[in-house]
């Protein structure tokens, strides 16, 4: 029997794979040592399930494990890549480049580095959601210290051209900083090919647990540098004191491991309902898919739905389909989704505009009725605002 409501908001978080959980649960119960605990056997198994887990995070994307941070999330992680540039680099410089559709963990972070005195360029985005490259390069100065561009949109799944953007960033000795929390996960990310130099992501957006992240910080062929934002001492080889999540962490490097094993039969499987969901909404009168169709992740599905009160199709659906008009973070004021204004369309059809992400667990029987209650829904929301 069908569970209702059925889920398609995983860019929001993802449940968490059981098999996960089942991973996690003795580091709550029986290995409850602190990793940092150095003189026990408690501590001891403490830390080498972290060491297991950080071997496994980095495998996932390419990276050396100790190149990997752990945090509380990808917020704590942008906020530590951010403004621990900006601190460390003050003498270089205090220019930084991002784009107007960032997460907001990146344009508030950046709102208040401007408030210290960095000098923020935001670059636009096209009807596609894509930057311009020569805009990019454009934008550097001999004040440039850190360009921050994400590698794939939490609302229309829009990917950047990372590699071009770090081939640019190393052409001029800038420091390149990617929000891949979207990405990791879904699609192989590989740090080395893509020329990352400092990467935030996150456990729960890829079926592991909330409040476990982690921060990618380059080490070769040159340490990046950066000033710690948390004092107290000096876990994570300086750059994040506080006691260690283990069981999160723990979570977090099965979640990776799973990934790493299982992506490419996720990604055809889910890339298959997401297109057979589009192509049946896609049918319907007056609507049309917001963002680049090529450049995107395998589970996401941004669609306009014109002449429609978006607030109103939403409560209509609310119980029986769990979708989203915006990012998670974002989605508690009323305001349309200011990545798709920036993308051009209006206040009113960016209002009427939601977000449809797949995960690992969504099935056909899922999506098939979702066309169906998403069609009748359009269809008696159009009628009544005709009245």
């Amino acid at each position: 029997m069908l569970k209702k409501p059925i889920y398609l908001d995983n860019n929001a978080t993802t449940a968490m794979d059981p098999r996960v959980f089942e991973v996690m649960k003795p580091y709550f119960l029986e290995h409850y040592g602190n990793a940092a605990s150095t003189t026990h056997v408690y501590g001891w198994d403490a830390k080498e399930a972290v060491d297991e887990a950080r071997e496994k995070i980095a495998g996932l994307i390419n990276a050396s494990p100790k190149e990997i941070i752990f945090t509380s999330g990808a917020t704590e992680s942008v906020n530590l890549a951010l403004k621990g540039v900006f601190e460390k680099n003050r003498s270089k410089g205090n220019h930084i480049i991002s784009c107007v559709t960032e997460h907001k963990a990146v344009l508030d972070t950046c709102k208040h580095l401007e408030n210290l005195g960095a000098e923020i360029t935001y670059l636009p985005v096209n009807s596609e959601g894509l930057i311009d490259l020569s805009s990019l390069e454009q934008a550097i100065r001999k004040s440039t210290i850190l360009i921050a561009i994400m590698f794939a949109n939490n609302e229309t799944g829009v990917i950047q051209p990372v590699a071009e953007i770090s081939t640019i960033a190393r052409k001029h000795n800038v420091v390149f900083f990617c929000d891949g929390t979207q990405a990791i996960g879904k699609i192989p990310v590989d740090i080395q090919k893509e020329g990352i130099d400092l990467m935030a992501f996150s456990s729960h957006k890829m079926y592991g647990p909330k409040g476990s992240g982690a921060l990618f910080i380059r080490r070769k062929p040159a340490t990046v540098q950066l000033t710690a934002q948390m004092d107290g001492g000096g876990h994570e080889s300086g750059f994040r004191s506080g006691t260690l999540n283990v069981p999160g962490i723990v979570g977090m490097g099965e979640a990776c491991a799973i990934s790493s094993k299982e992506m490419p039969v996720n990604i055809s499987q889910i890339k298959y309902l997401r297109d057979k969901l589009e192509k049946a909404l896609l049918k319907l009168p007056g609507s049309f898919l917001n963002g680049n169709k090529d450049h995107r992740l395998p589970n996401v599905s941004n669609i306009a739905f014109d002449k429609v009160d978006g607030h109103g199709m939403m409560l209509a659906l609310s119980k029986h389909i769990a979708v989203s008009s915006g990012s998670a973070c974002s989605s508690v004021t009323q305001e349309p989704s200011f990545v798709l204004k920036a993308m051009g369309l209006s206040d009113e059809l960016a209002r009427s505009s939601f977000r449809f992400s797949l995960g690992r667990f969504t099935t056909l029987e899922e999506i098939d009725f979702a066309i169906e209650k998403i069609s009748r829904v359009l269809l008696q929301c159009r009628e009544s605002s005709k009245h």
